[in-house]
């Protein structure tokens, strides 16, 4: 049994990018953060990514789906080894998300990797959700309204992800509890770095464009952009979520540019998402938090900066690590879900009421680590 009060959990995330995997130690009883721990992450290596990427779509059954499955375990195993907690929240890696189709599917077994390092691991935290009619993500949301709590903000904020998707928290810290009604609205975007990795792969051979330096060679073709922007998705009304590859057609409008505009208007359509998402916070946020590796690029930041009302920053202007604020979030979730709290509320996923996702598997041998306090 896991003690009361507050314990250190160790969270661990591989994003829709396909770079690698991030993990980081943060203390919590569930509702508010109390201290953070050591980081660290393991980058995919070519061939690990390859795997990957050919499962992508895959749905469980598929072929594709056991080498992904045998590559994220690996990987998570060999990074995870080298922490001490006393439960870990383990994502795994989403393949495939169609919510309110055929559900959601991440691969990576919490019950093997549990065994092997010996500790507690909540894991599957979609599945409840999708099954409940949530969208199933996004799912930081929750933790970033502990975050605004730590920050002691009291005015509304948003957190915005720019991952291989993009995902909106607006949060008003005044509110209780995280499920309380009005306390939160979450949801995807639009694309984000995906499409843009997808592109430099592609064209360069290179994982993406580092520090917008292609992008910032290029013009903006703005016919795309506008075709782009006249996708259905943009007009719907949030909570939403969004597959990695929910924008087939993307990389089809950029087809026909040299490299540095295609890399600059992809870049600008991640950006004009966020600006038509912005259009349904229920107030105005003070100041947007940016998380992911899209603040790393000055070009996507540029123009965000450029197209919203308020200040635009990364989150470590407020004193966060956004290289591991989601893994942080998913040890934040796992022990929420030991504790019987919710994990997601309709303002975050549209689920009909507050729900907590995820399975818990322990290892027979009975052995934990832990940190010490």
């Amino acid at each position: 049994m896991l003690k009361a009060g507050p314990i250190w959990a160790l969270g661990a995330m591989s994003g829709t990018s396909l770079d690698g995997v991030d993990a980081a130690v943060l203390q919590t009883d569930g509702h508010a953060i109390l201290g953070f721990g050591g980081s660290g992450y393991r980058a995919y290596s070519d061939a690990e990514r390859a795997v990957l990427t050919a499962a992508l779509g895959a749905w469980p059954g598929d072929p594709r789906t056991g080498p992904a499955a045998e590559v994220v375990e690996n990987a998570h195993g060999a990074l995870l080894s080298g922490f001490q907690a006393d439960l870990i929240g383990f994502h795994g890696q989403t393949l495939a998300h169609d919510p309110g189709g055929r559900g959601t599917h991440q691969v990576g077994d919490g019950a093997l990797l549990a065994e092997a390092l010996g500790v507690p691991v909540v894991w599957d935290f979609r599945s409840s959700d999708v099954d409940m009619g949530g969208q199933g993500a996004p799912l930081a949301p929750f933790f970033h309204f502990a975050c605004a709590k730590w920050m002691g903000a009291t005015a509304p904020l948003a957190f915005l992800n720019l991952g291989g998707v993009g995902n909106l928290t607006w949060v008003d810290p005044t509110r209780a509890r995280p499920e309380d009604p009005g306390a939160l609205l979450a949801f995807d975007t639009g694309p984000a770095n995906a499409p843009i990795n997808d592109l430099m792969q592609d064209r360069m051979g290179q994982p993406f464009d580092r520090d917008g330096a292609l992008a910032a060679e290029g013009q903006v073709a703005d016919s795309a952009l506008e075709l782009f922007l006249m996708d259905t998705f943009f007009s719907r009304m949030p909570p939403k979520s969004l597959d990695r590859n929910g924008f087939p057609d993307m990389i089809d409008l950029v087809r026909e540019l040299e490299d540095a505009d295609a890399a600059a208007t992809l870049t600008a359509m991640a950006a004009a998402a966020v600006m038509q998402g912005m259009q349904h916070c229920p107030a105005p946020p003070e100041r947007v938090l940016v998380t992911g590796g899209g603040r790393r690029n000055p070009v996507m930041m540029q123009m965000l900066a450029a197209g919203l009302d308020c200040p635009v920053d990364p989150v470590e202007a407020a004193g966060l690590d956004g290289d591991m604020l989601e893994a942080q979030a998913f040890a934040y979730l796992a022990v929420r879900v030991s504790r019987g709290l919710p994990t997601s509320a309709p303002g975050t996923t549209g689920v009909g009421a507050p729900v907590g996702g995820g399975q818990i598997s322990r290892p027979q041998s009975g052995v934990q680590g832990r940190l010490a306090d």
